[in-house]
């Protein structure tokens, strides 16, 4: 593993789960790359493992109680000393109260007020990952930029198999260390990333629409602001809420989409076309609900508009980039769906791939440049996705793209 920035200041937070004797491991790591750790527990962490562990090996206070005795203000001092907080493992009680603004204990008052970057590696039971409300309260803290590492599948202290088994330290470590050595490489860049779905209306309550549910645009949205870009992201209708500092328009419609697409190009450096955008709509929208007085029901379709082949003409020196999400002959069709569109990349994936695909945490790309050079990722979160993606357009803004954008 690399080691990290000079002198930097990490908070692991330690909370009530089996997987703490985890933090111990994660602590050793932490060092020996040559952070300094600071080591805040909560009450219930304290049941499973004693605070003198992780003193002795940090070889700094624990910190246990907002209301220690001292002169000093501790929640406030350790958030501004910080450049880092790591909740590892992070509980669905933690979660829940960060996501929502509760701050009753020492760790969650110094999260309250720190504006340090933050990595949660969740730990718990597989019913208990999956229960709606703790995948809402995730997406809440999804979009104020906290990079959550996802728990892995496995055996559970439950003794049942699921997800929720704590990341391994390999992964935790790395998103911290991606976090603080966050760079700078899109300032001056104004991002257009497009996300979700398209819903096309049939008539007043139905409508055509696809599986998508916006993550992967939303989070290559969050990456590009992190580096530095001004973003715009125009959305299809999802219920994520909108990164930090972006800023976002609502639309419903593929023609809506190709409207604000067009609104907003003129001013637009790099374009990312991640929306599932439907390919065809009915053509003819009826204004009264389709009563069901007929065995069969017949929709005759047209096309929507092929919003990257529209802005081909009037891209100038922009780079862009469309998604292809296929379920067969997958590098064949991204080949000619980048040609036909005049993109720099492609990012394609097959929908089929178990841990690929529409309404996942994680996704599995293949990305193909204008030269037909090809690079295959492995199964990443989705944030870690936007970044990988996100470094291949850096290597292009650098001029490494061919300037006839065709295929050689």
């Amino acid at each position: 593993m690399e080691s990290f920035p000079h002198d930097k200041h990490v908070l692991l937070g330690v909370t009530g789960s089996i997987a703490a004797y985890k933090s111990v491991l994660i602590l050793r790591r932490l060092m020996e790359a040559g952070a300094r750790v600071t080591v805040v527990m909560t009450s219930s962490a304290q049941q499973f493992i004693a605070p003198l562990t992780f003193q002795v090996l940090s070889r700094r206070p624990v910190y246990t109680s907002l209301f220690d005795p001292s002169d000093e203000i501790r929640h406030l001092t350790l958030a501004e000393q910080v450049d880092l907080i790591l909740i590892a493992p992070a509980t669905a009680n933690i979660i829940g109260k960060i996501a929502n603004g509760i701050a009753d204990d020492l760790l969650t008052t110094l999260v309250t007020a720190s504006r340090a970057p933050m990595v949660m590696a969740p730990a718990m039971d597989g019913d208990m990952w999956n229960y709606p409300v703790l995948q809402r309260n995730l997406s809440v803290l999804d979009g104020l930029g906290v990079h959550i590492v996802p728990p892995e599948e496995g055996l559970l202290a439950s003794g049942k198999e699921g997800v929720g088994r704590l990341a391994p330290e390999e992964k935790i470590l790395s998103a911290v260390l991606s976090r603080l050595n966050r760079r700078e490489d899109l300032a001056g860049e104004t991002v257009l990333v497009t996300a979700g779905p398209t819903q096309e209306p049939l008539d007043p309550v139905r409508y055509l629409t696809n599986r998508s549910s916006g993550k992967m645009g939303y989070a290559l949205a969050r990456a590009a602001r992190g580096r530095g870009a001004r973003v715009i992201l125009v959305s299809g209708p999802t219920h994520l809420p909108c990164p930090a500092n972006v800023e976002r328009a609502l639309v419903q419609t593929a023609a809506e989409m190709r409207d604000a697409v067009h609104r907003y190009f003129p001013e637009t450096t790099l374009l990312i076309m991640a929306a599932a955008v439907a390919d065809y709509r009915p053509r003819l929208r009826s204004e009264q609900k389709l009563k069901k007085e007929a065995s069969t029901l017949f929709l005759e379709l047209e096309p929507t508009p092929d919003i990257l082949a529209d802005l081909r003409s009037e891209r100038g020196d922009r780079i862009m980039v469309g998604f292809a999400a296929e379920t067969g002959n997958l590098l064949k069709r991204a080949r000619a769906k980048l040609e036909q569109k005049g993109l720099d990349l492609i990012v394609a994936n097959d929908v089929t791939q178990e841990g690929a695909g529409f309404d996942l945490d994680t996704n599995i790309v293949t990305l193909m440049n204008a030269r037909g050079e090809t690079t295959a990722l492995p199964k990443l979160s989705k944030a870690e996705t936007a970044e990988r993606i996100l470094d291949e357009i850096v290597k292009l803004k650098a001029g490494s793209r061919p300037k006839d954008r065709t295929l050689r």
